[in-house]
């Protein structure tokens, strides 16, 4: 219930308008509904007695028409017709909505994602990330869907007791009864549905992220042959994962098969109330008994509706949590000023730590402008950390960052990475054309810049010689080009947008001498009109830098 009332609460506008088409189409069953004691009164040649019955004829009387059969079955079937144009009406509606919910649900964990910090990223698998946008924010949206039919089906129910309350309200007070015995005797199998959606909603999240770092190692995975016990794990979870969505299938088919006889009880045990106990007339007896069954028909129907909706409400809850933890780790940066790169880049006294773990005591580094810097050092000196602080990834503990004499906490950090080219220690292209790797969907670069970049990058030529140059598929993480043209494409893709500063990681670490000196070559054109930082454990990248900073666990070496 709580997810349901949850749903309304977030979606209020939408869920608004299919309410008020609900209720409308509720007056027009009931309208339907009115009419049924009145005709089965004049067809068995009695009067009508009954209270719903007179205000029918009083109000045929009042438009001037006459109470027959015809009249009264006329009167059904515009209320049936109106009913289910008001039925689509509310229908299409959820239909948009379902989408709108799942669009939403998917914005927003990616709005909050996008803003977190890049330690939120170090923690988070890109499974599960995965997972949250495509199958949780499908699965909450269909939540919608059955929260929407619940409601539906409660309103129509409620109108069938008005109703029946007015041809006897002891029998609409059984009714009313029985429907309670019935929700109640059927809540268990319901809980296990819960369960089972749960279960599988913590399935799938473990089988997507291990799938995901599956498929990121699998050329190493196939090169070792361990590929088989890594589809020994993924068979484990896919089947523990079987094993849940067959309980919520017994669940779900348990529901039904409980509910048939349950159903004959109840409608045996209410003739006999009304023919036996009560002694209705005929025309009273036919109306309650319709009334009772569609009472305890839309009863079951909105039982195994809310059945589906509780399989699915684990899924909301999953995304929202999702998104609110990204939320609650988003970068927090307050600078306004506007930046600039003429002067270089100062770091001054800074001191920094991932928890319990130095990395920089009291580091003190001049970058100058339209020069190549390569910094080295052991594995764990801090060459990676030094990029992300002055890209503002990470923030010293005490110290500052600055840039042409303003303290990078100051500045607008998004202004500041725009003026930054990346490119990362592990070269991840998209499986998709050279020209969309280099743009990446940025809307205001064209396959212009994509050439210029190329260019610079020292990689138009290959490209140029590739059968369908720009236009070619470099497939899964780029491995249909060699290690060296994939670097090329990657330094590309940094300088498409014309950054003024340009940060590497290991860009040689992986490849062969020829394409190390190409890079090397590349990287010196282009220090002379952009400042470049490259972190690399590479000689010759060292010597082909116009200052190389050492890094160690103990002290801070500059060369020239």
């Amino acid at each position: 219930m709580r997810t349901l009332i949850t749903y309304f609460k977030v979606f209020p506008k939408r869920s608004f308008y299919v309410l008020i088409a609900f209720l409308a189409a509720g007056v027009a069953e009931a309208l339907s509904l009115t009419a049924i004691l009145p005709l089965l009164s004049t067809a068995v040649g009695e009067n009508v007695n009954s209270p719903v019955g007179k205000f029918v004829v009083e109000i045929l009387d009042e438009a001037g028409l006459t109470p027959t059969i015809g009249t009264m079955l006329a009167i059904i079937l515009f209320g049936i017709v109106c009913k289910n144009l008001l039925l689509l009406v509310a229908n299409r509606q959820i239909g948009y909505t379902v989408a709108y919910i799942a669009t939403a649900l998917r914005l927003e964990y990616l709005e909050a994602m996008l803003a977190s910090s890049w330690q939120y990223y170090l923690r988070q698998p890109v499974g599960s990330i995965a997972n949250s946008i495509a199958t949780e924010a499908k699965r909450a949206a269909n939540g919608f869907e059955q929260a929407a039919a619940v409601l539906s089906l409660a309103i129509q129910v409620s109108i069938y007791i008005i109703i029946a309350m007015f041809v006897s309200w002891e029998v609409a007070s059984i009714s009313l009864l029985a429907g309670i015995i019935f929700l109640s005797a059927m809540y268990q199998i319901i809980r296990v549905t819960r369960k089972a959606g749960s279960k599988q909603t913590i399935l799938l999240k473990s089988l997507l992220t291990y799938l995901a770092d599956v498929l990121g190692s699998v050329k190493a995975l196939k090169a070792m042959a361990r590929d088989k016990d890594a589809d020994f794990v993924l068979r484990s979870q896919t089947k523990q994962l079987e094993k849940v969505a067959r309980r919520e299938v017994i669940s779900k088919e348990g529901l039904k098969c409980a509910q048939e006889p349950l159903l004959a009880v109840f409608t045996t045990g209410g003739l006999y109330a009304v023919l036996v106990i009560w002694e209705l007339p005929l025309p009273a007896v036919t109306a309650m008994v319709i009334l009772f069954v569609r009472i305890l028909s839309q009863l079951s129907k909105m039982q195994r509706r809310y059945q589906l909706l509780v399989a699915d409400e684990s899924a909301y809850w999953a995304i929202r949590g999702a998104a609110e933890f990204a939320r609650s780790a988003a970068e927090i940066k307050t600078g306004t000023l506007h930046p600039t790169l003429k002067q270089g880049i100062s770091v001054q006294h800074v001191k920094f730590n991932y928890g319990t773990k130095n990395v920089f005591q009291d580091l003190s580094v001049e970058i100058k402008i339209n020069s190549l810097t390569t910094i080295i050092g052991e594995s764990g000196a801090g060459k990676s950390t030094f990029i992300d602080l002055i890209c503002g990834l990470a923030e010293p503990k005490s110290g500052d960052v600055f840039i042409d004499g303003i303290p990078l906490r100051e500045i607008n950090a998004w202004e500041w990475r725009r003026l930054i080219g990346y490119v990362s220690q592990e070269t991840i292209l998209l499986h998709d054309t050279i020209l969309n790797n280099i743009l990446v969907g940025v809307p205001d670069l064209t396959e212009a810049d994509a050439e210029r970049a190329l260019h610079q990058a020292g990689a138009l030529k290959f490209v140029n010689n590739l059968p369908e140059g720009m236009h070619t598929i470099v497939g899964e993480r780029g491995g249909l080009l060699s290690g060296g043209q994939r670097q090329r494409v990657a330094i590309a893709r940094a300088l498409a947008h014309q950054p003024k500063l340009l940060l590497l990681d290991e860009p040689t670490s992986a490849l062969d001498t020829q394409s190390e000196q190409t890079i090397c070559r590349t990287l010196q054109t282009l220090s002379k009109t952009h400042t470049i930082i490259a972190v690399s454990h590479q000689p010759a990248l060292a010597n082909a830098s116009d200052r190389v900073i050492t890094l160690s666990n103990s002290d801070i070496r500059l060369s020239v």
